[in-house]
């Protein structure tokens, strides 16, 4: 897997959390992830097609995509299980849109299916491809959470 991959992936989810969340983030150094255990409480996984084969995903902790939902729509939560349920899925959607126009940029051009959305403790994201999956781990104020993509 090419690790000039994870940079368009940092860059879209530096620019979407500043932009609808009001949140400076901070990419930590990528690796290979080893299992299947999702980093965080709520995960977004979108499948990839097109001149590659995989999955994207984030994983947020609970902290942190409770603190998302809240900048996004102020008070007007109604029902916070599925406001993030909800939000969680258009924030993945919008980062994995920017992130395939710079992998565009970079020759590769890739669809998105809808994102869908797991919550709960302990839960696992099954990358649908036999590539090694590479994760990129990410904090900011609000806490922690990990984007993970895998292509073949």
């Amino acid at each position: 897997m090419d690790p000039s991959l994870a940079k368009p992936f940092i860059k879209a989810t530096k620019d979407v959390l500043s932009a609808m969340a009001a949140l400076e983030v901070v990419a930590g150094t990528p690796y290979v992830k080893k299992d299947k255990m999702a980093r965080g409480d709520v995960s977004a996984v979108i499948g990839i097609t097109g001149d590659k084969q995989g999955t994207f995903s984030i994983s947020f902790d609970r902290k942190t995509a409770v603190h998302i939902v809240k900048q996004m729509l102020g008070d007007a939560i109604e029902d916070i299980l599925q406001d993030v349920q909800d939000a969680m899925g258009e924030i993945t959607n919008m980062i994995s849109g920017q992130a395939r126009v710079g992998l565009a940029d970079m020759g590769l051009k890739l669809q998105g299916s809808t994102p869908s959305v797991i919550m709960g403790d302990n839960h696992t994201i099954a990358h649908m491809s036999s590539a090694v999956a590479i994760a990129i781990p990410f904090s900011c104020e609000a806490g922690t959470f990990t984007l993970e993509f895998c292509f073949e």
